[in-house]
């Protein structure tokens, strides 16, 4: 199962993608399936459409598509589709050209306003921490010096 990350990243990259497999009147047939296959196979997300002249939407095109491949719809606007499938193939062409996994953005670089927003807030609270631990100790020498009296009373 997909995330909605993923599948939005895949609706992008589908964008550019050429219209490669075309459903026709007669529905998705075994010739249909086959095709699928083999273009799963070789670039592991496809872009088709149905014609209008087909009895089925592309919606259950896509879902039939899918269940017969064992592919992901990605998505399915007017009478085109999208359904990706995870190749073995392109995975090794992808670690062949070293583009198989991405760097993460550092945090620092990522977000700006938050670096600032979390260097005020460290501020403040070691602000805080010296101010209370100032009451602190004043606390403590009130108690010490009232202790100190009650004991030069108690003497007396």
């Amino acid at each position: 199962m997909l995330t909605s990350k993923q599948r939005a990243e895949f609706r992008a990259r589908a964008n550019a993608l050429e219209t490669t497999l075309i459903v026709g009147k007669d529905g998705v047939t075994e010739g249909v399936i086959a095709e699928a296959e083999t273009l799963l196979t070789a670039k592991e997300l496809v872009k088709g459409k149905v014609l209008e002249t087909a009895l089925m939407s592309p919606r259950e095109v896509s879902d039939a598509i899918c269940e017969a491949t064992g592919a992901e719809g990605i998505a399915c606007v007017g009478y085109k589709f999208v359904i990706w499938r995870f190749s073995e193939k392109c995975q090794e062409e992808r670690n062949q050209t070293g583009r198989a996994k991405r760097k993460e953005t550092p945090k620092s670089k990522s977000d700006p306003v938050g670096k600032g927003a979390r260097a005020r807030r460290a501020a403040a609270r070691q602000a805080r921490e010296q101010r209370n631990q100032y009451f602190r100790e004043q606390a403590i020498q009130k108690a010490a010096e009232k202790n100190r009296e009650k004991q030069l009373r108690e003497r007396d």
